[in-house]
């Protein structure tokens, strides 16, 4: 049967693969379904075209439905195959590529289980302190007063986790809600040098700010500050060595965008890793991160906040000299 040219043209409008079947042969297939199962199977068997049973076993039985397949014509992604009766002995495949709902779900138990482990090993040391303090054995007032330190710590340790957690909830929840308030990003980058000079000071670290006016663009205050905030306390945490070192805060503007610029004289973070510092509770030095107070969501907090801004956040970094940090903003009209 020729298909008629209406019929050809929907077809060819159906954005994944799709192909007509009438009487076990391929009649039509648009151009998706040519690159993933070759340019040559109109007029084939279609036993030839799909050789997965499942699918086969739906299309020849002819009563519709749907099946999922993997690894189809070479692609290792996942696919859901449905099929559909059309007049005349015809029937409609089409193939929807499952891979995004696929890495969103392992994402989702990745989370889980990750968020799992950042609390229950806390809570594990607290419950193991607690239970020494609560025998009924003497404990001299030295080793009380530690464990009571170290339970006081792990609370601490949980409470900036949970915290995190509820930030990072409410920015995925406003990221598609654009920033009303009109400000500049160099009064953010000045407030976040004040916050930072207490932990910079515990680490023997120096400010330095090359801060010029950035503005205005379209921003929350309380976001911005939260993602400056996390990018100068990581610059510290991990920049700076036991009693030395140096953090550069600036802003300015630069080709039409407001920019913001955090560079540190750290060890650097190799190639390797640069692509995944931004996911969630991932750690180049897990046991380094969790001794320095990090909750391994800072950069990840970053980065949605900078999408919500539209902003382009970009991680540079040489392993022995640094990292540098740049987020840019776009620039409204004031």
């Amino acid at each position: 049967m020729s298909l008629p040219t209406l019929s050809l043209a929907l077809l060819d409008a159906i954005e994944e693969p799709a192909l007509v079947v009438e009487e076990e042969r391929v009649a039509a297939a648009n151009p998706p379904a040519l690159a993933i199962l070759g340019e040559k199977i109109v007029g084939r068997d279609i036993r030839f075209v799909l050789r997965h049973p499942d699918a086969l076993e739906l299309i020849l039985d002819g009563a519709g439905g749907e099946c999922e397949l993997n690894a189809l014509g070479g692609h290792e992604r996942p696919w859901t195959l449905t099929v559909r009766p059309l007049p005349e002995s015809t029937q409609l495949v089409r193939l929807i590529d499952r891979s995004a709902a696929a890495a969103a779900e392992r994402m989702r138990v990745d989370f889980v289980a990750n968020a799992s482990h950042e609390l229950r090993t806390p809570l594990t040391s607290m419950i193991g302190y607690a239970e020494t303090l609560a025998e009924e054995v003497p404990i001299d007032d030295e080793l009380r007063a530690r464990f009571g330190t170290m339970i006081h710590g792990e609370a601490r340790r949980m409470l900036r986790i949970i915290e995190d957690l509820m930030s990072l909830s409410r920015i995925e929840a406003d990221r598609f809600v654009p920033p009303a308030d009109r400000l500049a990003l160099d009064e953010v980058a000045r407030v976040a040098v004040d916050n930072g000079r207490a932990l910079a000071g515990e680490r023997g670290c120096s400010l330095r700010s090359t801060i010029y006016p950035a503005g205005p663009i379209a921003g929350d205050f309380g976001q911005l500050l939260q993602l400056t905030d996390n990018l100068v306390a990581n610059a510290i945490r991990y920049g700076c060595g036991p009693d030395s070192g140096q953090v550069t805060i600036g802003t300015a503007i630069e080709d039409g965008r407001a920019v913001l610029r955090i560079i540190d004289q750290g060890e650097g973070i190799a190639p390797d890793y640069l692509s995944r510092i931004t996911e969630r509770f991932y750690r180049v030095d897990a046991a380094r991160s969790r001794d320095s107070g990090g909750t391994g969501l800072g950069l990840s907090i970053a980065k949605h906040i900078a999408e919500r801004h539209l902003a382009r956040l970009e991680i540079r970094s040489t392993v022995g000299v640094g990292t540098e940090v740049t987020v840019a903003f776009p620039l409204v009209r004031a």
